[in-house]
Parts: C-alpha cells; structure tokens; sequence
C-alpha cells in the first residue's frame, strides 16, 4: 500500500512540474508577445517532460545500449507513427550538425573561423535537444498524446503515462506550448535584456552596492517637476540601457520628424577644452521641439563597443528643449559660418554653437522659424527675398550725428558681419510670467543689427579691432542695460509665480489628501518604543488590569510592531471587532455563547437547505438517466430546473434574501415561487463554494480535509446570511487566514463577517476598487511624480489594474502566511492609528521598493504586471511596512504644512 502511494504521489509531483513550467511559458507568451527559443522557461519545461516521457520506460523501448533513451524513444515511433518520422529526421541532422562542430573545435583556430556558422545550443538545450525540436516543430503534443494511446507497449504499469487520468493531462497540457511561435531574433544581449524579476531585483542589489541613490523615502513630500526639464553639460542622455537607440533616435522616425541636421557643428564643453565637432539636430515632435548636439565620436563609433556606454563623450552630449529658450543671440563672422548662443527662460546660456561655413546658420533659423509655426514664431521674423529665399532681416539701426541720433535703414553685403537676437514668441498664447509693453517696446534696440563687438560670452573673444570696438561701446549700453532688466523681471516673476503655484497646488493636495489620513500624527516612540509590538508581557498586564494601557496605545504597539505570534488567537478577535477592549473575561466568554448559539443556528439551516438541494440533484440526475434510457424528454418542470439552475444570478434575487429565519418557516410559506428561487440561488452559491475550498491553499500544511471542511461550513454560514450579496471568488483566501489563526468555526465566523464589512465594496457588486485607483494616482502622483510621468508615457497605465489583487484580497496573495498575518494586523491598526486607508500606502510602498528597478528597465503595463507576478511571495514586508508607515506620516506632515 506504502508503495502505491509513493508511486501516486511521484506521478503527481512530475505532473504539477509541469503544470507550473507550462503556466510560466503561457505567460511569459501574453506579456512579452513572444517565447525566445533560448529562455529559460523552455528549458525547465523541457526537463520537466523529459522526465515524464522517462518515468516508467521500459528498457528495451529505449534500447539497451542506447545512451540517449529519449533519442531511441522517439525513433522507435517515428516508425509507426507518421508525424514523428519528419521531425526524427530534424532532430539527427541537427545532432550530426553539433558534432561537426565539435570535431571542429579541436582543429586550429584558423580553420576554425573558415567554418560555416552553425547553430549554438546552450548545455541544457543540448541535453533536451529532441524535446525542444519536438516542441518547435509543434509534434510534441502529438507524440505524447501517442505515446499515452500505446502505453501498453513502451511502459510499465506505474509509469505516468500509462496512468489513465495523469497521461491524457500530461498529453493536453502540451497542446498550448506547442500552438505557441517561438523566435530565435535575439541580439548581442538579449539575455541581458530579458531578466526575470529576481534577476531584476539581484542586478539593482549589486549596482545599488556600487553606486549609492536616495531612498525613496528620503524623497521631498511634494515634487514640482517640468515634464522635459532643459538639459546643459551636465544632463546627458542617459547612456544605459539604449546608447544606441539614442543614436538612432537623431535620425528620421516614426515618433519625431527631423527639421535640420547637420554634421561637424563645433562646440566647446569646457573652458579648459578645445571645440569638438558634433552632430547638430533639430526634432520635432507632436508636443514639443528638442534640439541635440551629439560629439561625433559617438556618432561614427570611434569608441571601442566595451567602452562605448561608459564613454566620457555622453557628458557631453546635449539635449535642449526649446519651449525653455527664449533668446537666440546669432553672431557671423566673414570667416567662419556663425555663431548662436541660446539664452533659456532663467537667463543662463549654452554652450555656443558654431557652424561651418556654407549658409548653415540662416538655414538653421529657417528649420527653426518653419517648425515654430503656426503657434510660434520668431521675433524679429526671416525675411524672404525673391531668388535667394530666407534671409536675415534689414532692420534699423541707430546712427550718431553730432550730438543727436537719426535712423537709416541697413543696406549691407551679405557678406558683413552682423549680430542679430531673435526671441521666440507665441502670440496666441498669454504666459504668466509676460513681459510688460512698455519695457518691451524700449527694448526694440536689441533686434536692431550693429557692427559692434558681441556682449555673450561666446563672441568675447572675436577678432575685431579695438578701435571698432570703442566706436560702438556707448551705442551698446542702452540695450545692454535692457536685456539684463528684462531677463531679471523674468525671473522674478517666474519665482513669483512659482511660488504662487506651488501654494495653490499644496492647498488642492491638503483638500483632496485630507480623508485619506487620521489628523493627529502618532510617534513611534511617545510615549514608549513600540518597535517590539505588543509582546505577551503587555497582553498579560492588560489583561489583568484594563485600565493599565489604553485602547489606544496598544493599537500603537500593534501598529509599530505587530503582535507577538503567540498571542494573535487571543488579540485578533479585538481587532476585527469580537470583542471590545476593557470587557471582563466573563463578557467574552458571553459574547462567545451568543455567537456560536448563532452560528449552529444558521448552520443547521443552511444544512437542511442543502439535504434538499442533494435530494433534488438526486432526482434530475435519475431523470436524466431515464431519458437515456427510454429516449423520452424529460418533464417540463425538470427541464425548467435545470436551465434556471445554469442560468440565475446574484442579483436577481436580491429580494428575496431577507427575513430567512429556518427552513421550516420557508417551507411553510405560501409562495412556494420563493421557496423555489432561494433553493436556486444557494445551490449556485453552493457549487461555487465547493469549487473554490478545494483549491484554497493545498499546500500550506494547515488545510488538510478537515480543515478544508471548517472553511466551507463558516463560508456557506456567511454567504447564506447574505444571499443578496453571493460568492464571490476570493473570498475563501480572505477567510483562509482567520480559520489558521483563531482554528474555531464560530469565533472565525463573527471575525470574518466583521471583515467583510470593509472587504464587500471592493469586490465587483461594490464601488470600492475604482477609489482605490483614484486615491493611488493621486497619492503617487504627488509623492512620486517622477515614476508617475513614466507611468503615464509608457503606455498610460496609471489606471493601476495591476494594483486589483492587491486591493481586492489585501495582498493575501502576494505574501507568505506569516507575512499575511503581519500585514492584516497592522492594516487593522492602522484604522484607529494613521489611516484607514493604509492598504493604499502598503501599495504605495510596495511599489516605490522597486521604483528604480521599473525606472531602470522602463517598463510598461505588461512589464510591470509580469515582475511584481514574478515577486510574489518574495517580498521583503518588513521594509515594505516601514516605508508605508513614513509615507503615512509624510502625507500627514504635508497637509499640516509642516
């Protein structure tokens, strides 16, 4: 008997290996969109069913001196059966192919590069190679499916194959796989930039070692941030992980058209460094204008591959969003293509940009002036001139006569030196931060084009004359004197502004934030440390004496520190509600008696309930067998019973739930109409029940089939007292935890309908779930703008769906047992404590612990969905509570402005 059961068991445990290793395929096929032909996935599912196509192979169908069993197996159906015959064939040749390879490898290294490039198979593809060509050519399932039909002829008899239930299993968990297409597209680093979630998690470890960030916790309470902040020397592209897709992105593309490009534009990045040449670009997108510089050394590749993301070149790059520009100082010079500084919005200028010679620079301000339109324009504007197209404008320009000033227009060569500032307005547009007319108008000197030494910084140095210099210097000041005027009430009145902003934005956060957190922040340690939690010493002297702590400070134990394992049969029960604190021993032991009174109540009708719907399923099940049997129809009235038994919902009978006292007083009743809907109504309920308790947890060690028996009479307790609400799915995981603690029917019973007093709205007949997405991107939003903006351009799922499970069960699958039970405690505390909306904040963590991981990686909504499945039950609580608690306190500083 011993023996039979080892074999079931050993059959079961290679049937759920695989089961698991064809779950992580299907999903790795929903979220990537692809299988690689080199993931791991395929190699743990490989091995997994090579192991059942061994389990119980008898030895002369693998042959006895065959070394590869899988190899004769196959070969020997091949055959007698057709589809195995082709796919035999594959699979020698590409076996005859690696040992060429290998014969190969012993031969020079000369040679060796003179050889046809053969495929490469990692060692655990080598070891699997008739498995994976077998699932690549989509026979798998077919040859597994023959194998189970002829089991007699290639098995023993406790082989998993030839059992009669686990083979036909094993044969149609294979179909999905092999219905999948695999890719074998990978690049140089593909294995690099397709990690799992831990690999993801064990890399951030590592350079988070080497190179120390902020924690997130440390991160200001309120982020004002630009959505494109303008970037100088020192805000470069980030390199890593797509250096090569930033140098593809200044070319042509679907996301940006290109306005202007031009190559061996020079730029100076430091003063103590000589003007390197770059690519100068201008893009266009639907929202905003980007100008990059790039050196050329990363755009020809000169840096070595191993060197060329870390390559100080990057420092240098540029990428200046033009919304933040608003002066375009253009300086030429007869020897050279010009010169144009940009001034941003704060004053502060970059690095100038000198052009080769050739007409680059007007064309450069036509590119720009064109891209502008229709919202914006340069101010002065080109002028168009019939046969030469753009050109710079003739304007006027002040002339001393004695001791007045007339004004003449410009007439000069093109080939004159002359300096220009142009402005980039938006006339339709009115700014905060406007410039008033009358300084403007004054201002009207700086357009006008002189033959002066230039003012930046850039042109300081230039080759003119002292002489010239001194002629214009006094014509110089006026204008002069107004640019620094203007740049200056710029930016006052930004920060004005800004600062105006900031107020009015901080009061809008106060208001909408203000429900979300209890007023009165409460201290880790006033009056005690409450990091220990609340230990049995505590809970004995409460105990003893009530008035010893107050209801509040031990919820602030519990909520700081948890509860002591031992004691959570005893405190739970005050949590949820049981029992209140400060009642005697013998009010306990009271409300206990009223409660399982209550509850033997409900059982025993639920119970007589159920023997007529047994009897009743008894009677269609007969009548059913009877038509088979006669070939007559069934009777109308079954007929209707069977199609209202598949077709009744929860909500349809939502009036008829109520005032349900005993069996006996509704089969009394005259309507037997109402009689006949509660019966349908809980035996649909009843299915879904029995469905669910026994796949709840099977493998956490308290639910043997007693156990699972408690579970489904406290879950058919609670939902015949609610039949206006139903079963829904889940809500056995939120009863699983309560029954493992308090290991009572009735007390979990009463803790459990105290739960779902706040658990029913966020399942689909309440309206819950949809706050819990509006309060997160709110409260993420403010405290992290940064991952929001990412959210919101990758794909726009700052819906948080991937946030659904965590609300609707309160994270009871994303966490072990232990880590469950720490968790609840401290939700539950929290609602007297901090906030009674904590699960938030636990989310809220949960998802700023990995934020620079999602930031790194740049995930999207599939991305995202695919590492935190991959991380449940891995997470780290302790460091996911404590950064909830500070978050907690961080909103609650925030909004008494502290």
């Amino acid at each position: 008997m011993a023996t039979v059961m080892a074999e079931a068991e050993t059959r079961q445990k290679l049937l759920r290996t695989v089961k698991k290793e064809v779950k992580q395929i299907m999903e790795e096929a929903v979220t990537r969109k692809f299988v690689h032909e080199d993931s791991s996935h395929i190699v743990s599912f490989c091995t997994a069913v090579e192991a059942c196509v061994l389990h119980g192979l008898k030895r002369r169908a693998a042959g006895f001196l065959r070394s590869n069993k899988i190899a004769a197996l196959f070969m020997k159906v091949g055959k007698s059966f057709p589809p195995a015959e082709e796919f035999c064939r594959k699979a020698q040749e590409l076996e005859q192919l690696m040992e060429t390879k290998r014969s190969q490898s012993l031969q020079s290294q000369d040679s060796l590069r003179k050889m046809p490039r053969l495929p490469t198979l990692n060692p655990p593809g080598v070891r699997n190679l008739w498995i994976r060509t077998a699932l690549f050519e989509k026979v798998l399932d077919k040859i597994v499916l023959f194998l189970v039909e002829n089991s007699s002829k290639y098995y023993e008899k406790e082989a998993i194959l030839m059992d009669p239930v686990d083979g036909p299993i094993l044969a149609s968990l294979l179909v999905g796989p092999c219905a999948l297409e695999y890719t074998k597209m990978k690049t140089a680093d593909h294995f690099w930039t397709d990690p799992s979630a831990d690999e993801l998690v064990q890399r951030h470890r590592i350079h988070s070692g080497i190179c120390r960030q902020d924690s997130p916790t440390k991160r200001p309470a309120l982020c004002i941030q630009k959505r494109h902040s303008s970037s100088s020397m020192d805000e470069r592209p980030s390199p890593s992980p797509s250096a090569r897709e930033y140098v593809e992105s200044l070319h042509q593309n679907s996301r940006a058209t290109l306005l202007f490009g031009k190559n061996n534009v020079l730029v100076q990045p430091r003063d103590d460094m000589e003007a390197i040449p770059g690519y100068l670009s201008l893009h266009q997108t639907a929202d905003l204008m980007t100008l990059k510089w790039t050196p050329n050394q990363l755009m020809n590749g000169s840096v070595a591959d191993l060197d060329y993301e870390r390559s100080i070149y990057w420092d240098y790059a540029m990428t200046i969003n033009l919304e933040e520009i608003v002066y375009l100082h253009c300086h030429q010079q007869v020897d050279s293509g010009g010169t144009v500084v940009l001034v941003s919005q704060d004053g502060i200028q970059r690095p100038p940009l000198h052009f080769p010679r050739g007409g680059h620079l007007l064309q450069f301000l036509s590119c720009l002036e064109n891209g502008l339109l229709p919202h914006g324009q340069l101010d002065p504007p080109l002028w168009s001139q019939r046969g030469k197209g753009k050109v710079f404008p003739k304007l006027r320009k002040r002339v001393a006569l004695g001791s007045g000033s007339t004004e003449s227009v410009s007439d000069k060569e093109d080939d004159e030196a002359m300096d220009y500032v142009f402005r980039i307005i938006f006339p339709n547009s009115q700014s905060d931060f406007g410039t008033p007319p009358d300084l403007m108008d004054a201002g009207a000197a700086l357009w006008q084009p002189t033959l002066r030494k230039p003012s930046c910084f850039s042109c300081s140095q230039g080759n003119f004359s002292d002489g010239a210099a001194h002629k214009w210097c006094n014509y110089e000041r006026t204008p002069l004197k107004l640019l620094c005027d203007n740049m200056k009430y710029q930016i006052i009145s930004r920060a004005f502004y800004g600062w105006l902003a900031y107020c009015r934005h901080l009061s809008t956060v106060r208001t909408h934030l203000s429900a979300l957190v209890n007023h009165t922040i409460v201290a880790p340690d006033v009056p005690s440390d409450a990091s220990a939690g609340l230990t049995a010493d505590v809970w004995q002297t409460f105990l003893k004496d009530c008035t010893a702590y107050k209801e509040q400070e031990l919820l602030r134990l519990v909520y700081f520190g948890g509860v002591d394992p031992s004691l959570r049969k005893e405190v739970w029960p005050f949590l949820l509600g049981h029992y209140q604190f400060g009642t005697s021993e013998d009010d306990r032991r009271e409300v206990d008696e009223q409660v399982r009174a209550s509850y033997e109540q409900t059982m025993s009708e639920w119970l007589a309930c159920e023997e007529v719907v047994r009897e009743r399923e008894k009677e269609l099940h007969a009548a059913a067998l009877a038509k088979c049997s006669s070939g007559a129809s069934v009777d109308s009235s079954s007929q209707r019973m069977i199609h209202h038994d598949s077709t009744v919902s929860n909500e349809s009978h939502s009036s008829h739930s109520s005032d349900r006292e005993s069996l006996a007083r509704l089969q009394s009743d005259s309507s037997s109409s109402t009689q006949q809907q509660l019966l349908d109504l809980y035996t649909l309920n009843l299915h879904r029940i029995e469905k669910d308790v026994q796949r709840c947890d099977r493998n956490y060690w308290y639910f043997t089939p007693a156990n699972l028996e408690k579970l489904r009479n406290v879950m058919c307790s609670y939902i015949w007292r609610h039949l206006d609400i139903g079963y829904v799915q889940g809500m056995c995981d939120l009863l699983a935890p309560l029954l493992v603690i308090l290991d009572d029917e009735a007390k979990a019973f009463s803790c459990f309908s105290k739960l779902m007093k706040r658990m029913n709205q966020n399942f689909p007949h309440g309206g819950a779930m949809d706050t819990h997405f509006a309060n997160m991107r709110s409260l993420i939003q403010i405290l992290d703008s940064e991952l929001f903006e990412l959210m919101h351009q990758n794909g726009d799922y700052t819906h948080f769906y991937f946030c659904y499970r965590w609300f609707l069960l309160d994270f009871k699958r994303e966490l072990v047992y232990d880590d469950v039970f720490a968790v609840w405690e401290t939700i539950w505390a929290a609602k007297y404590t901090s906030s009674g909306h904590f699960v938030l904040f636990i989310a809220l963590a949960l998802v700023e612990v990995y934020r620079d991981i999602i930031l790194e990686n740049n995930m999207d909504f599939t991305d995202i969905i695919k590492f935190f499945n991959e991380m449940a039950e891995h997470h780290n609580i302790k460091q996911i509570l404590t950064l909830a608690r500070d978050l907690v306190c961080k909103v609650q500083m925030l909004i008494e402005n502290k």
